[in-house]
């Protein structure tokens, strides 16, 4: 009894590390599917998908398929979390796993908990302390351990061994995911407060009704920007293609369904910072997979990287 106790007492944490196992196994199914049929396509296509997902769960669950007591507040914090985190962010995140793959990608995403920070002392006026502003360096000095290298002859000079495009649409997904967990927080705030007189249920799955709020917001940008540029027609191809589609499910199951939400649910049951930790480590524990699933070469400098990077978050949140 006593044992069930103190593992209720770690319940925030041990779902902050299912999240980052979750996330691993989301990052290796979308490289996949990202390379077989476009990252415009695929964001689309699992929105979708997500959104069905916790449309069932909420009405399982509340008695309704569209989230219950989120007030205007709520819809616009969480919509505009939902343009810059999913649109921005998760567009940028996937094309970097077409160029330079999802372990250099999750390694970018490391910049999410520092963005969040900065965006949050602007936003929210919380306070950036200097603890935080070391841990920034050391992320910034793992990612640069990873993505740097020295030529074969002694004497070369370090050098990108990554394309820069790539690079760049990393560190926007990193970003784009940041700045999206300020607004996410403030529209769970609106949330929080408006559902109060709601049901218990309700207020249990305020994570997850959340989740769908930003992913109806997702949905509508990507079929705008499909719309736009005439590129509608890569949902059929994609959508016929059997392997990508299977993986497509399976990323979409342990990411914005799960992932997502239960990333927020762990920020109810334990410390932000703790649980920003143990979600980062994402970019440590889709090393092993990659390396035997998808056959990638990986140095030990991309291992320490890896390492410094993860701890480099630490530091921001201690």
């Amino acid at each position: 009894m006593d044992g069930l106790k103190n593992g209720m007492a770690y319940l925030g944490e041990f779902i902050s590390l299912g999240v980052a196992f979750s996330w691993a196994i989301t990052a290796l199914c979308f490289e996949y599917a990202s390379k077989r049929v476009g990252a415009l396509a695929l964001n689309l296509l699992r929105l979708i998908l997500a959104f069905l997902l916790l449309g069932a769960l909420l009405y399982v669950f509340t008695g309704s398929f569209w989230p219950v007591g989120a007030d205007g507040k709520t819809w616009v914090w969480l919509s505009v979390s939902g343009l810059v985190g999913f649109v921005f962010g998760d567009f940028c995140l996937f094309y970097s796993y077409v160029l330079i793959g999802s372990r250099f990608g999750q390694l970018l995403m490391t910049l999410a908990p520092p963005t969040a920070a900065i965006c949050g002392a602007l936003i929210l006026h919380e306070s950036l302390h200097l603890l935080a502003i070391v841990g920034m360096v050391v992320t910034l000095c793992g990612i640069a351990i990873s993505v740097f290298s020295r030529g074969e002859k002694s004497g070369e000079r370090m050098h990108i061994k990554l394309p820069l495009k790539g690079l760049w649409m990393g560190i926007g997904g990193g970003v784009g995911q940041g700045v999206g967990l300020v607004f996410s927080k403030l529209g769970m705030e609106y949330y929080g407060r408006n559902a109060a007189n709601q049901s218990v249920d309700v207020v249990h799955m305020i994570p997850f009704a959340a989740s769908q709020i930003r992913i109806i917001t997702g949905i509508v940008g990507f079929v705008l920007i499909l719309g736009v540029s005439r590129r509608l027609g890569l949902l059929l191809p994609a959508v016929k293609d059997g392997r990508a589609m299977k993986a497509l499910f399976w990323g979409t199951v342990f990411g914005p369904f799960l992932g997502v939400s239960f990333s927020l649910m762990a920020v109810q049951y334990t410390e932000s910072g703790i649980a920003s930790t143990l979600m980062a480590l994402t970019p440590v524990i889709i090393l092993l997979p990659a390396a035997f699933w998808l056959k990638q070469k990986i140095t030990w400098a991309e291992v320490i990287g890896a390492i410094v990077s993860v701890g480099g978050v630490s530091l921001f949140f201690l």
